[in-house]
């Protein structure tokens, strides 16, 4: 029986990780809808978003680290009130990205990432 590997792993890791927010933060900011949100978006925000989500799916916990975890990330969102559409739009170029960056198109993995993705933009 071979172990199921974190998604961390599965993913491809934190290069692959950076890869996908490189890429998704940069349709971000292209997009019309989006853009205003993140017009002023720290430059590092895309490698400290990949190193989150290195440490939620399972990888290094440098995120915790470097930057104070999982509250500090929640207070740094808190108030920025995204219409549903926003949050559709961020989510469907979440998806995307992923293709783009070359994330694993296994139906599991895209599961896995898909239901993380969901939760975290708040839909329920």
């Amino acid at each position: 029986m071979t172990e199921t590997p974190t998604l961390y792993e599965w993913a491809g890791g934190l290069a692959a990780l950076r890869r996908l927010t490189t890429v998704f933060y940069g349709h971000v900011l292209k997009d019309p809808l989006l853009e205003p949100v993140f017009r002023h978006m720290d430059p590092g925000h895309p490698e400290h978003v990949a190193v989150w989500l290195a440490e939620v799916f399972g990888g290094p916990e440098t995120y915790s680290g470097e930057h104070g975890g999982h509250r500090h990330m929640v207070g740094r969102h808190l108030g920025r009130a995204i219409t549903e559409e926003q949050r559709r739009r961020w989510v469907n170029l979440l998806f995307d990205a992923a293709d783009e960056a070359g994330l694993p198109a296994d139906p599991e993995f895209r599961s896995a990432f898909a239901a993380y993705v969901e939760w975290a933009a708040g839909s329920r």
